[in-house]
């Protein structure tokens, strides 16, 4: 179990309405520094000796958001899929999850997605989840010689679902405190708001679509599955692709992080396949 003290400051203050309760949860996989995370923001101190969380870690901090005394309940989940059975228990009734990428660990970015369907399977469905604030963190951004997920990479990813993103180093402690601010002043004013997680006030200006586009192609091992085409495809199925690809991806109609440097890896991979097709 991990320690959290309430800032004297705030125990000091008056409380002008009633408190919050509120449950939250820390996903991704094993070693990409969930615990760390907490502990940095928790205990203000940084662990370098890796534990490996045994099922679920629990905790406890009061914070102030604005006039309301906020008690957030810290489930820290195993990222080892041996502990399944132990984390499904503790999805439901959550307000608000914090969702850990190693920016030196591909895999540990892929997997994202796994771990919002494993959360979906739980919840029962979709709607269950959209009342629910996400918090991607970039995490061990201090380590900059072994990074592989960009920050624009992380950001697509994040925005595209209408998620927060930080860049985080549980090390240094970069991040950790203006993203858990954020996290919690998101969920006071969702509970503020009957439960329903507010409008983003800004939209992102691209779609899921477009988003998922990019980084699909940025993960290509070759023109052809950049361009979603079979080897030994025609030069039409070959300018078919490339042309739906290239209006969903001009620079001038996306504004999503990546867009251009995929259009032009897009442009590329055509020009290379029609070369050797005759």
């Amino acid at each position: 179990m991990f320690s959290c003290n309430m800032d004297t400051n705030v125990q000091k203050r008056r409380e002008n309405k009633k408190s919050l309760r509120v449950k939250v949860i820390s996903l991704g996989n094993a070693e990409v520094g969930k615990s760390c995370i907490i502990k940095r923001y928790c205990e203000k101190r940084f662990v370098p000796k890796y534990l490996a969380t045994i099922g679920i870690d629990y905790g406890v901090t009061k914070v102030q958001v604005r006039d309301r005394e906020i008690k957030v309940n810290i489930f820290d989940m195993a990222g080892h899929p041996f502990f399944y059975e132990v984390r499904n228990e503790f999805y439901k009734d959550s307000q608000g999850v914090i969702l850990v990428y190693d920016v030196g660990l591909r895999e540990s970015f892929d997997a994202l997605d796994s771990w919002l369907t494993e959360m979906k399977q739980e919840m029962g469905s979709q709607a269950n989840m959209e009342n629910i604030i996400f918090v991607v963190c970039a995490n061990k951004v201090d380590l900059t010689k072994r990074r592989v997920v960009d920050e624009s990479e992380g950001k697509l990813w994040a925005e595209s679902r209408g998620f927060h993103y930080f860049e985080t180093s549980a090390q240094s402690g970069e991040g950790i405190n203006e993203m858990f601010q954020s996290f919690f002043s998101s969920i006071t004013d969702m509970c503020e708001n009957g439960g329903k997680r507010p409008t983003p006030e800004v939209n992102v200006g691209f779609t899921k679509e477009q988003a998922d586009t990019i980084r699909r192609i940025r993960n290509s091992k070759d023109s052809w599955d950049m361009l979603g085409v079979k080897p030994g495809a025609t030069r039409e199925e070959v300018n078919k692709a490339y042309r739906k690809l290239a209006v969903l991806l001009h620079p001038d109609k996306c504004v999503a992080p990546g867009s251009e440097d995929a259009f032009k890896a897009v442009v590329n991979a055509r020009t290379s396949l029609l070369k050797n097709i005759k």
